[in-house]
């Protein structure tokens, strides 16, 4: 069997776990730079304030309806849910901590539990040690579980939050109520698919043929399908593994159009892609540099444009890096558009003590030194104390957050004080 555990509104929970006074009031949280709405309480989705919704064009309406509008506080929630995930490990060995807010639990040797009873625990010791409330899914298999959960969290008042797929009678139930938007893996344009040979339902989807499935979409599919059918073909992924592609990309305080600024802040994000490279030992083929103008203000010269760099050979160098992440940049730029957001990808990973020579270039051996005595430096000063000459030293990127709560958690200064 396995669980699915899914924190309800976490930002939001986590402000109210500090902030007592949120409680059964309507809250929403806001993206990086106070941008659009990113997470809200029940209360606020009530009042029908859309997912996505760009703050300035719905400040009115906030403050019409006493909503409590608050800046992403990242420290105070990935503390939070590391508390979460380490709770989780008491219930389970087998765990994959899918998102910041859910996990997957595979119970083995469980079979003469009562699930319902395990599960209402669960709930408890979060909701009892952390403060935030959960809805536990637990069915034969992950896609299975992702259905119990959201029917689960559906009806809270009714299921008190937990729902077990535990017969066959129960499963088809489920699946007949789940529309294919709700259903786990299916995203809109498999969704419309679906929809144009007649399925509404996730139950409709179990009852194509396999081969029809495997011939007209692929193998991934397929699996789905096994798996909302009772028979499990998802099993739990490993997220701590190395990863694919490294990415940092972010949206300035303000639109730039000097090329000298965001030369500056692409080399800063590319020496975040080179560090982050280093920390899981592998080395990039590729660099890729996106640039865009900010698409909200439609009256201005609107540019988006990405480039990519192949290297000759792999490379984690930050100097190597920046190097040709700036030089692509100086393409890129065009005078009199005002810049909103830029990023640095690097991708084609290769392990840094396993890769494929070049017999006629190679990284210059100095790099590698260099690299390990300031990441040691940075590491040991807990800051990005030492820098590239193309970096603003005096400057670390801040995101406006001009509605932050207190760091309650990770920052000695913002502790709850009792007088």
């Amino acid at each position: 069997m396995y669980a699915l555990v899914d924190c309800n509104n976490f930002y939001a929970s986590c402000e109210r776990v500090f902030n007592p006074s949120l409680q059964q009031k309507p809250v929403a949280i806001l993206s990086n730079n106070d941008g659009c709405v990113i997470s809200m309480s029940d209360e606020a989705k009530a009042l029908q304030l859309p997912f996505g919704a760009p703050i300035f064009k719905w400040e009115a309406f906030c403050k019409t309806n006493n909503i409590a509008v608050l800046s992403s506080n990242y420290p105070l929630y990935g503390d939070m849910s590391s508390r979460v995930m380490n709770i989780l490990h008491q219930f389970s060995p087998d765990i994959e901590v899918y998102s910041i807010d859910e996990a997957f639990l595979q119970f083995k040797g469980f079979e003469n539990y009562n699930f319902t009873n395990y599960a209402t625990a669960i709930r408890s010791k979060v909701l009892q040690w952390t403060g935030i409330p959960t809805c536990v899914g637990i069915a034969p298999t992950k896609a299975l579980s992702k259905v119990a959960n959201k029917i689960a969290r559906f009806n809270i008042e009714k299921t008190g939050g937990i729902c077990v797929i535990d017969t066959e009678e129960k499963r088809i139930k489920a699946l007949k109520w789940t529309p294919l938007k709700k259903v786990w893996g299916i995203g809109w344009r498999l969704q419309k698919r679906l929809e144009n040979i007649g399925c509404k339902t996730a139950w409709d989807f179990t009852q194509l043929s396999d081969e029809y499935v495997l011939k007209t979409f692929s193998i991934t599919e397929l699996h789905l399908k096994k798996d909302l059918e009772g028979i499990a073909k998802l099993t739990l992924e490993d997220h701590n593994k190395s990863k694919k592609a490294i990415a940092t990309t972010r949206s300035f305080e303000f639109t730039y159009t000097n090329i000298e600024d965001i030369k500056e802040r692409i080399s800063t994000f590319a020496a975040s892609c080179a560090e982050k490279l280093r920390k899981q030992q592998s080395s990039c083929h590729m660099v890729i540099v996106l640039l865009r103008s900010d698409r909200h203000k439609k009256d201005t010269i609107q540019h988006k444009v990405s480039k990519t760099i192949v290297f000759s050979h792999p490379t984690n160098s930050s100097l190597s890096i920046c190097n040709a992440a700036v030089k692509t940049v100086e393409s890129m730029f065009k005078k009199g558009v005002r810049y909103k957001r830029a990023g640095v990808i690097v991708t084609g990973l290769v392990p840094t003590d396993n890769h494929q020579l070049n017999l006629f270039s190679k990284e210059n051996p100095k790099h590698k030194p260099l690299m390990s005595a300031i990441d040691h430096l940075n590491t040991r000063f807990k800051a990005d104390k030492i820098k590239l000459g193309n970096q603003d030293l005096n400057r670390t990127w801040k995101m406006r957050q001009e509605r932050l709560s207190p760091k309650y958690t990770t920052n000695i200064n913002d502790i709850i004080t009792v007088t």
